[in-house]
């Protein structure tokens, strides 16, 4: 029986070594799964993870040209005026140089904005930088694409 824990004990660190592990060959993939995480927290204005996804100095400029800071930014998303029924990200890229990623994509949102309803079809960019808390988002703009 004690070896048996002893074996299961070997097993997880070895899966625990072999994650983290992975991180470092792959930060890529860290970086998207942050995206989903940044967009699940987006769509359930989940603030707590907003402050742990969003660097301090964190710039945002959305599709009609306004910016906000990292403050603002969550002070727009938690009014009770916002309501996102629709995020959904595509055609993601990621570039990684070192301690920054670069993030591309496409991007449908949909919902209520002071009572109105809302749908944007964006292409966005995201730029994130691994420092000592980890990857977190430093800048993020949408642009509504030119129509054709």
């Amino acid at each position: 029986m004690k070896s048996r824990l002893w074996f299961v004990a070997a097993l997880f660190l070895v899966a625990a070594t072999l994650g983290a592990a992975q991180e470092k060959r792959d930060p890529a993939a860290k970086v998207l799964a942050l995206e989903e995480k940044w967009n699940d927290a987006y769509k359930r204005s989940d603030i707590a993870a907003f402050n742990t996804l969003l660097a301090d100095d964190f710039i945002i400029t959305v599709e009609d040209g306004t910016t906000y800071s990292k403050v603002g930014y969550i002070a727009h998303l938690g009014g009770p005026t916002e309501h996102v029924e629709v995020s959904q990200m595509s055609d993601l890229k990621v570039h990684v140089h070192g301690k920054v990623a670069v993030v591309t994509g496409a991007y449908h949102e949909a919902g209520t904005s002071k009572r109105r309803r809302y749908e944007y079809r964006d292409r966005f960019t995201d730029v994130w930088m691994h420092g000592e808390a980890g990857w977190q988002l430093i800048a993020s703009h949408y642009a509504i694409p030119e129509k054709e």
